[in-house]
């Protein structure tokens, strides 16, 4: 498929950002779906007080905060008191140390991904090995028992995918990740699409290399 060179010679009700090549939107303010997209007819008082504090964020401490740092600063200017941790069983070190940091300023509650231990064989699902005992996931279960501590911003950490999907649907609190499960790539998906091999000969990209610079 052929890419769009540009938002403002295209102008389409189509969501087709990624190919475009100027985003004229964010440099000269060009709508490119005609209003399409205009957020404020179904704004709550929520929802504008998170873009309210999401932008005083990012204008005071772009570039000068982690990722944790900006959780922290959120929660906190959201007056946020009950704050949620959903994690995967592997990454049970990394919820530890989350757990102590934000425990510092708010009520954390945590629930693993394992939680009520229910089989796999019990629903019909496939298992890794089919000589032992294995525990299904149970996002849904997680999403539950959080709303019944009644947190109020409840954090992902590497779910698989799938079940934070499932997560997100059922979290009566906002949700927000804050890692993202990739074995391979040591939790950095975004990896694969910074890696030339992987966008090459995994992905079947045909992209041209960067000019070599002479030697001064």
């Amino acid at each position: 498929m052929e890419e769009q060179p540009s938002g403002k010679d295209h102008k389409t009700r189509r969501a087709k950002c990624a190919p475009c090549m100027t985003k004229e939107c964010h440099s000269d303010g060009v709508d490119c779906y005609q209003g399409k997209g205009d957020p404020y007819d179904c704004l709550d008082d929520l929802d504008r007080k998170f873009l309210k504090i999401t932008a005083e964020i990012e204008a005071e401490f772009y570039c000068k905060m982690t990722r944790i740092e900006e959780l922290i600063e959120f929660a906190k200017r959201m007056e946020f008191n009950r704050l949620g941790i959903a994690f995967c069983v592997g990454l049970e070190e990394e919820a530890r140390v989350l757990n102590k940091i934000l425990s510092k300023n708010f009520d954390v509650y945590s629930v693993c991904c394992k939680m009520c231990g229910i089989d796999k064989k019990s629903m019909s699902l496939k298992q890794i090995r089919d000589d032992r005992f294995e525990a299904t996931c149970n996002p849904v279960g997680q999403a539950k028992l959080l709303g019944c501590e009644e947190t109020q911003l409840n954090i992902i950490v590497g779910l698989c995918l799938g079940h934070d999907i499932l997560f997100t649907r059922h979290s009566k609190a906002p949700v927000t990740t804050l890692i993202v499960k990739d074995r391979v790539l040591a939790h950095n998906p975004a990896g694969a699409i910074y890696s030339g091999y992987y966008k090459r000969v995994k992905f079947g990209l045909k992209e041209k290399r960067p000019k070599e610079t002479p030697d001064k």
